[in-house]
């Protein structure tokens, strides 16, 4: 080998080694308690912004590995930002990867994250501040359930023009974006592949590459109906019948007076011997030439981007987003350079917890049922109690209503036997 390649065979293999070589740039898992406080800034643009805890939620697979950024207060807007060393993906991978759990039943609100260049002013960050990437789930009502993946390109955001669609349970569910330097990406949703494709198939980041040639134009002869009426199709002669008729069956009543009444008409019917209009029938047209297509040429505003995927600068995570109903747990914060990695590190933190987490929460559902149904017990218990004292009250004023009534007819009794004791006393004075 000639002296001269050997080293620029080695730099080659070295400059490969180094593109091979995995890089974390953001990994956050919240591990530490409250320390992530000193890495997490919130903005100051507005003065009435949601507040982020620290917490587990209701239910989890592991009650301090599962602790991450949860929303704390309804109908509010947050935003919350940490920065990392600056870097560019230019001729790397880029991959973001987070879990979110909506244990609140999310009605609406965000659950994505932003990727924003390391110039971003982290007190000042608010709704319309730049971003390189917009990126996770948003859920309002029955009608919005989607991943967003949302590009910056020359100062304007592009959505995706495909349909994603994420998790709607209050499960943990992990999120991971792929953007590869050939201009291709990947969505996986539980480190499962959801979407795929082509930047600038994708997005409308370029415009067409083809436009319809403004200079063409069809010809007046063109004739592009396939079918066409018959020029030999006569319409019959006895073709024109009226569509109601008198009815023949119809009789003057008798008693119609027409001097009175007025002349008498017999009622309209549908007449059977109608056919409607008339139309020739059809054939194929002889001059048919085909459907005419609008030849189009090269777009002379395309220009082809090898570099969509690329970003400059990219130095901060952070979590601009409104919630009216709040709970959202966000965590397992990942920026890297290699997918394997992503993917492995989602297995080892999401995956190991997702089992434990979901059994604590049927658990937790099973428990609530067997209370309703204790309660519900009672409270019929109780109903039924109330029922039989009523009775028992309603018993007891009719046995007094008795006891009153026989009482009544004695006071009679002995008023009559008195009555009678008085006269028989008068009877002997008159006869004394």
């Amino acid at each position: 080998m000639p002296p001269l390649l050997l080293p620029l065979l080695l730099l080659a293999v070295s400059a490969a080694s180094v593109l091979a070589e995995s890089t974390v740039h953001l990994r956050e898992q919240f591990e530490d308690g409250d320390a992530w406080t000193s890495r997490w800034a919130e903005s100051k643009h507005k003065t009435d912004y949601g507040k982020f805890v620290l917490s587990a939620g209701k239910f989890y697979g592991d009650a301090e590995k599962d602790k991450g950024l949860q929303t704390s207060q309804d109908a509010r807007f947050y935003a919350l930002s940490t920065r990392f060393d600056d870097f560019s993906n230019q001729g790397q991978p880029l991959v973001i990867q987070f879990t979110v759990k909506h244990e609140q039943s999310i009605d609406c609100g965000g659950g994505y994250i932003k990727l924003f260049p390391s110039d971003l002013n982290q007190e000042d960050m608010h709704g319309d501040s730049t971003y390189n990437i917009m990126f996770g789930p948003d859920i309002c009502g029955p009608g919005t359930k989607k991943v967003h993946v949302i590009f910056n390109y020359k100062g304007k955001n592009h959505l995706i023009n495909k349909d994603i669609r994420c998790k709607d349970d209050e499960y943990t569910h992990l999120y991971t974006l792929i953007v590869n330097p050939d201009n291709t990406y990947e969505v996986k949703i539980d480190n499962k592949k959801v979407e795929s494709g082509n930047l600038e198939d994708d997005w409308d980041f370029l415009p067409p590459k083809k436009i319809k040639d403004p200079e063409a134009k069809k010809a007046e002869d063109w004739d592009d109906r396939e079918r066409i009426s018959d020029p030999d199709d006569k319409k019959p002669e006895d073709w024109d019948k009226p569509e109601n008729i008198p009815d023949p069956d119809a009789k003057k009543p008798d008693d119609w007076d027409d001097e009175m009444d007025g002349e008498w008409e017999p009622p309209m019917v549908t007449n059977p011997d109608y056919k409607g209009e008339w139309k020739p029938r059809e054939i194929d047209n002889p001059a048919y030439k085909g459907k005419w297509v609008h030849p189009e040429i090269d777009n002379p505003e395309y220009t082809a981007d090898p570099e969509i995927y690329k970003y400059g600068s990219i130095g901060v995570i952070g979590l601009d987003l409104w919630q009216v109903k709040s709970g959202t747990i966000f965590d397992n914060f990942l920026i890297t350079n290699d997918p394997n990695l992503a993917e492995e590190i989602g297995n080892d933190t999401w995956g190991k917890t997702k089992d434990a987490e979901k059994k604590m929460k049927e658990g937790q559902e099973e428990e609530e049922r067997k209370i309703r149904e204790e309660d519900s017990m009672k409270r019929r218990e109780e109903a039924k109690d109330e029922g039989e004292d009523e009775e028992g009250e309603e018993a007891k004023d009719e046995e007094g209503e008795e006891e009153e009534e026989e009482g009544d007819e004695q006071e009679e009794e002995e008023e009559e036997e008195e009555e009678d004791d008085e006269g028989t006393d008068s009877k002997l004075k008159d006869e004394l």
